[in-house]
């Protein structure tokens, strides 16, 4: 074949490398510009108005309206009403004042599970992050599919269409979720504008409705006497209801969702000119109008509409299949409002909650990577948006076969992931304020945090899905989580390499001579330990007596950290042995990133002497893996391997 000609193997690599190459367009950017807890945040000043925002969080929030006053109705019955005044005493009284706190304490967005993961350090504070992120990603999961669920009821419900499209619920489901998945692959840029939009015109929409039952109720007295002579004849007395209605609360719990999603949209808010990036008071003044201008909006609508969908639907309706299930809103406005206007509240209701689901999708996209790739435990693809696109649409056609696109039947799931998210923030105020001494601040977080304990565990027992699918996405997190860890555990995973003045002076002193350093772990730092150490060191790699050296000591901070900086401090022991003192997660991997960094500042190529540990192999490389340290010298030299191919430029290692 002549030269540059191209057969079909060739075409297939050609096209194969161009697919990879769109697959994970921007990798590199989004390792660059990852962002963890401790990352520095863009400018305070920027962003929008923070009512504009709140549109953006809105999508998420208020469209829970589409379905809410149905699932109330189906957990209540006649004491819908009552039941969602305690959801909305909850929010106001509870969720509120919790994540109030969550901006004043995690200003950049990052939410509850950052400021439990500052809490929280060694393992224990990572798997609970891990934990925390199962049922994050169950509650983002399952915005998607409900929401996509609920839409498509409202398609299939709606009188035009049902002939057409009637038991067709879950096909539809799986294209608004494909359509959703294909628009974030070629590219989603969240837009506040169009969130603005469709808030506004959904809410108008949603006025128009509740001015109209009322206007319903009103013109039809009887119907009041009716829905409370019947309460009373089911329940008795006002102390009953009350009674029932906090045990079947937690059924409402979807009316809660929308705060941790108020929190993350914290950095599009607008600041004040004089903030700063640690205390962007601007910021945090508008994140808490935010939230709380939507929580009372939203209580608005909750008590409004579910007074207005119980009085005025036979309960009948509500139930599965009946024309009011999941869309009990938009059966008003066809009942009452005519054709016309139920088809342009439907068609209004669909573009939201697909909107949600969008929102819902940048969330997830923007929090795995959040954490992942700092604990180490995420594949190398999982930095490229594309990639986990495909992933996450993948496992919301899953979860959507699985629930039939049944609204009712994910309600579970979805309000054990909004009920875990806000139990950890209440916690993690709880703990915040008892650490700043607030006394009476931290009880009232503590009651808070007990309700939502309560009404997180009444949910699970009762609707254990929730739980089920939480444990599954928990359970694939940290197996992934560990198998990534595991395979990436000879990485040079240091981000950066400081040294003091004292510690720069020894390098230089080192810069026109063989350089020589001595892995050393100290046990009494006295003299005799330090001349013991230095004749075995020569003695077993025949270092000449006239050549100097300098101790190396690594002090392991956090194990569980991935990737750390390293802090190199010059000290002199007994007044006479020089000793580069280092802080780091793991000895191994902080030794090869000092003999890299000595071998760039003084254009020689240092030496390292290590002596042989005791020791069984495996049980040595968990304890690197988990500990940091185990057998120090063949990992280091590991280490030093991938990180410079180059064996010429590569630092040697010695054991004797």
């Amino acid at each position: 074949m002549a030269a540059g000609s191209t057969g079909p193997a060739a075409r297939h690599e050609e096209r194969s490398a161009r697919l990879r190459a769109w697959m994970l367009e921007g990798l590199s950017d989004m390792a660059k510009h990852q962002q963890g807890a401790d990352a520095a945040p863009e400018p305070a000043h920027k962003g929008a108005r923070w009512w504009r925002v709140m549109c953006l969080t809105g999508v998420d929030y208020f469209s829970t309206l589409g379905y809410q006053p149905g699932i109330a109705a189906l957990a209540a019955g006649l004491l819908s009403p009552v039941a969602t005044v305690v959801l909305v005493v909850v929010t106001l009284a509870g969720a509120l004042p919790v994540y109030r706190r969550v901006a004043v304490e995690s200003p950049h967005g990052e939410g509850s599970i950052a400021m439990l993961e500052r809490l929280l350090s060694f393992w224990q504070g990572k798997l609970f992050v891990l934990v925390l992120l199962g049922f994050a990603a169950t509650d983002f999961l399952i915005t998607i599919t409900l929401s996509a669920a609920d839409g498509a009821a409202h398609l299939v419900e709606n009188p035009h269409l049902t002939s057409t499209l009637h038991g067709r619920q879950v096909l539809i489901t799986l294209i608004l979720v494909a359509l959703l998945g294909a628009v974030f692959l070629k590219g989603f840029t969240e837009a506040i504008g169009a969130a603005v939009v469709l808030v506004g015109v959904y809410l108008a929409l949603n006025v128009v409705v509740v001015i109209t039952g009322l206007v319903k109720i009103f013109q039809a007295p009887h119907v009041v006497t009716d829905w409370s002579h019947a309460l009373t004849t089911s329940h008795g007395n006002v102390a009953a209801m009350i009674g029932f209605s906090l045990l079947v609360f937690p059924k409402l719990a979807l009316g809660l969702s929308g705060f941790e999603t108020g929190v993350a949209v914290m950095p599009h808010i607008e600041g004040h000119p004089d903030d700063t990036e640690e205390r962007p008071a601007g910021r945090i003044r508008g994140t808490r109008k935010l939230l709380t201008t939507a929580a009372v909006i939203m209580s608005v609508f909750l008590i409004a509409t579910a007074f207005i969908t119980t009085l005025l639907i036979p309960q009948q309706d509500f139930q599965n299949g009946g024309p009011a299930n999941g869309r009990a809103l938009a059966y008003l406005a066809h009942e009452y409002l005519g054709s016309a206007f139920g088809t342009v509240y439907d068609f209004s209701t669909i573009l939201i909650l697909w909107f949600a689901g969008a929102s819902a999708m940048a969330g997830l996209l923007n929090l795995m990577p959040r954490y992942l790739p700092r604990y180490g435990m995420a594949p190398h693809w999982a930095r490229a948006v594309r990639p986990m696109v495909l992933v996450f649409t993948l496992i919301a056609f899953l979860v959507t076969w699985l629930f039939d696109a049944n609204v009712d039947k994910q309600g579970g799931a979805y309000a054990t992931g909004v009920l875990v998210l806000i139990t950890s923030a209440a916690v993690a105020v709880t703990i915040a304020a008892r650490k700043a001494g607030q006394r009476n601040w931290t009880i009232g977080f503590g009651v808070i945090a007990a309700v939502f304990v309560y009404t997180t565990v009444v949910n699970v027992i009762e609707r254990p899905d929730g739980v089920k699918i939480g444990a599954c996405f928990i359970a694939g997190i940290i197996l992934i989580s560990a198998l990534s860890r595991l395979s990436r555990a000879f990485e040079l995973r240091v981000t950066q390499v400081s040294m003091d003045p004292l510690a720069e002076r020894f390098v230089q002193d080192m810069a026109h001579r063989t350089i020589r350093l001595i892995a050393h772990e100290p046990a009494r730092h006295d003299l005799a330990e330090y001349q013991q150490k230095l004749r075995e060191a020569r003695l077993n790699n025949n270092i000449p007596e006239e050549d100097d050296v300098v101790f190396v000591e690594v002090t392991v901070l956090d194990p569980s950290d991935f990737e750390s900086e390293v802090r190199v401090r010059g000290e002199v022991m007994c007044g006479r042995f020089r000793v580069l003192s280092l802080e780091s997660a793991s000895i191994p991997n902080s030794l090869a990133a000092l003999l890299l960094h000595i071998r760039d500042a003084t254009g020689r190529k240092p030496h390292i002497y290590f002596g042989w540990t005791e020791g069984n192999p495996v049980s040595q490389f968990l304890k690197f893996f988990l500990f940091g340290q185990g057998e120090v010298a063949p990992v280091t030299r590991e280490v030093l391997r991938e990180a410079e191919p180059d064996r010429t430029r590569r630092p040697r290692v010695h054991v004797g």
